[in-house]
Protein backbone atom coordinates (compact mmCIF):
# COMPACT_ATOMS: atom_id res chain seq x y z
CA UNK A 1 0.00 0.00 0.00
CA UNK A 2 3.10 2.26 0.68
CA UNK A 3 4.24 1.61 -2.64
CA UNK A 4 0.58 2.96 -4.67
CA UNK A 5 0.78 5.82 -1.74
CA UNK A 6 4.05 6.82 -3.09
CA UNK A 7 3.42 6.43 -6.75
CA UNK A 8 0.41 8.45 -6.36
CA UNK A 9 2.29 11.17 -4.78
CA UNK A 10 5.03 11.35 -7.41
CA UNK A 11 2.29 12.04 -10.36
CA UNK A 12 0.62 14.46 -8.14
CA UNK A 13 3.98 16.18 -8.03
CA UNK A 14 4.79 16.13 -11.54
CA UNK A 15 1.31 17.56 -12.44
CA UNK A 16 1.65 20.27 -9.82
CA UNK A 17 5.03 21.35 -11.88
CA UNK A 18 3.54 21.18 -15.26
CA UNK A 19 0.50 22.94 -14.08
CA UNK A 20 2.73 25.64 -12.82
CA UNK A 21 3.76 26.33 -16.45
CA UNK A 22 1.35 25.09 -18.55
CA UNK A 23 -2.57 27.32 -18.68
CA UNK A 24 -5.37 27.68 -20.61
CA UNK A 25 -6.59 30.72 -22.01
CA UNK A 26 -9.47 32.26 -24.34
CA UNK A 27 -6.82 31.46 -27.43
CA UNK A 28 -5.36 28.27 -26.68
CA UNK A 29 -7.71 26.15 -23.83
CA UNK A 30 -5.97 23.23 -21.90
CA UNK A 31 -7.05 20.32 -22.80
CA UNK A 32 -6.35 17.77 -19.98
CA UNK A 33 -6.50 13.73 -19.46
CA UNK A 34 -7.51 11.92 -16.63
CA UNK A 35 -7.30 8.23 -16.44
CA UNK A 36 -8.92 5.64 -13.67
CA UNK A 37 -9.04 2.39 -13.53
CA UNK A 38 -12.22 1.86 -15.40
CA UNK A 39 -12.12 4.70 -17.27
CA UNK A 40 -10.62 7.50 -18.86
CA UNK A 41 -11.63 11.17 -19.20
CA UNK A 42 -10.66 14.36 -20.90
CA UNK A 43 -11.56 18.22 -20.95
CA UNK A 44 -10.58 21.31 -22.37
CA UNK A 45 -10.34 23.90 -19.88
CA UNK A 46 -10.32 27.98 -19.60
CA UNK A 47 -8.34 28.70 -16.85
CA UNK A 48 -8.78 32.20 -16.89
CA UNK A 49 -12.78 31.87 -16.38
CA UNK A 50 -12.66 28.06 -14.69
CA UNK A 51 -15.03 26.28 -17.43
CA UNK A 52 -15.03 23.46 -18.94
CA UNK A 53 -16.16 24.38 -22.77
CA UNK A 54 -15.79 20.63 -23.85
CA UNK A 55 -15.52 17.12 -22.31
CA UNK A 56 -15.27 13.41 -23.25
CA UNK A 57 -14.98 10.40 -21.74
CA UNK A 58 -15.59 6.25 -21.97
CA UNK A 59 -18.98 6.90 -20.08
CA UNK A 60 -20.44 9.09 -22.52
CA UNK A 61 -23.44 7.91 -24.52
CA UNK A 62 -21.90 8.32 -28.04
CA UNK A 63 -18.97 5.90 -26.96
CA UNK A 64 -20.61 3.50 -25.25
CA UNK A 65 -21.61 0.97 -27.73
CA UNK A 66 -18.84 1.36 -29.71
CA UNK A 67 -16.15 0.61 -26.92
CA UNK A 68 -15.64 -3.07 -25.89
CA UNK A 69 -13.75 -2.02 -22.40
CA UNK A 70 -13.59 0.96 -21.18
CA UNK A 71 -10.11 1.24 -20.30
CA UNK A 72 -7.47 0.22 -22.65
CA UNK A 73 -5.95 2.11 -25.46
CA UNK A 74 -8.79 1.49 -28.56
CA UNK A 75 -11.13 3.20 -25.76
CA UNK A 76 -8.53 6.06 -25.62
CA UNK A 77 -8.57 6.81 -28.80
CA UNK A 78 -12.16 6.75 -29.18
CA UNK A 79 -12.30 9.35 -26.31
CA UNK A 80 -9.35 11.46 -28.31
CA UNK A 81 -11.50 11.71 -31.73
CA UNK A 82 -14.40 12.33 -29.43
CA UNK A 83 -12.78 15.27 -28.22
CA UNK A 84 -11.01 16.63 -31.31
CA UNK A 85 -15.08 16.70 -32.76
CA UNK A 86 -16.62 18.21 -30.44
CA UNK A 87 -13.55 20.82 -29.60
CA UNK A 88 -13.93 21.77 -33.56
CA UNK A 89 -17.69 21.72 -33.44
CA UNK A 90 -17.49 24.84 -30.51
CA UNK A 91 -14.77 26.39 -32.96
CA UNK A 92 -11.90 25.19 -30.39
CA UNK A 93 -9.00 24.20 -32.94
CA UNK A 94 -5.67 24.96 -30.90
CA UNK A 95 -5.31 24.11 -27.30
CA UNK A 96 -2.24 23.33 -25.54
CA UNK A 97 -2.27 19.24 -24.00
CA UNK A 98 -1.89 18.56 -19.91
CA UNK A 99 -1.33 15.07 -19.35
CA UNK A 100 -1.76 15.47 -15.53
CA UNK A 101 1.61 14.11 -14.38
CA UNK A 102 1.03 10.55 -16.37
CA UNK A 103 3.81 9.27 -18.58
CA UNK A 104 3.09 10.04 -22.28
CA UNK A 105 2.63 6.69 -23.56
CA UNK A 106 -0.05 4.01 -23.74
CA UNK A 107 -3.67 5.39 -23.31
CA UNK A 108 -2.17 9.25 -23.05
CA UNK A 109 -0.22 8.93 -26.24
CA UNK A 110 -2.86 7.18 -28.03
CA UNK A 111 -5.71 9.80 -26.74
CA UNK A 112 -2.76 12.57 -27.71
CA UNK A 113 -2.62 11.08 -31.34
CA UNK A 114 -6.04 10.23 -31.70
CA UNK A 115 -7.12 14.06 -30.88
CA UNK A 116 -4.47 15.41 -33.50
CA UNK A 117 -6.14 13.17 -35.91
CA UNK A 118 -9.33 14.69 -35.28
CA UNK A 119 -7.84 18.05 -36.20
CA UNK A 120 -6.57 19.49 -32.88
CA UNK A 121 -3.53 21.54 -32.68
CA UNK A 122 -0.76 20.86 -29.78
Amino acid sequence: MDRLRAKRKSRLARKGRVRKRVSGSPARPRLTVYKSLRHIYAQIVDDTTGRTLVAASSLGRDLRPELTKTADVAAARAVGHAIGRKALSREISRVVFDRNGYPFHGKVKALAEAAREAGLEF
